[in-house]
């Protein structure tokens, strides 16, 4: 009965980073932590994983080949505005961070930081965004 349970409130998350190995860390921690989570290495990925799997929220790091965080982010807004969005940055100073925010996001994720800061916000912003308060 507990299994069913937690099979019910399975929240996915879509981690995109270029990094191989901070994308595997980061995706069997949250998977420890009872989410579903889904992978993209780069921009381009991300955007399709949000238009077809429609995941309840997304890490997001800023600086990738192919398409960076900022403007996934912004071609992710076009066509949703809602989704809660957690941006990834190795860098406390970043300027792509303060452009992202002009895009309306839920929080920023240090890679430094201990990853229960991760799961912090990612529990906070699940709070906040309306659809996601009746999971």
């Amino acid at each position: 009965m507990e299994e069913q349970k937690a099979e019910e409130k399975k929240i996915e998350v879509l981690v995109t980073d270029d990094e191989a190995d901070f994308r595997q860390l980061m995706t069997f921690w949250l998977e420890f932590k009872g989410y579903k989570v889904l992978a993209a290495s780069n921009g381009e990925e991300a955007v399709k994983a949000v238009q077809e799997k429609k995941p309840d929220i997304i890490f997001m790091d800023l600086r990738m080949p192919v398409l960076d965080g900022v403007d996934t982010i912004k071609k992710i807004r076009s066509f949703n505005k809602e989704i809660p969005i957690i941006i990834i940055s190795a860098y406390v100073d970043d300027p792509k961070a303060k452009k992202a925010m002009t895009y309306g996001i839920s929080g920023v994720f240090y890679k430094g930081a201990d990853f229960t800061e991760g799961l912090s916000l990612l529990e906070s912003a699940l709070r906040t965004h309306k659809k996601l308060k009746n999971k």
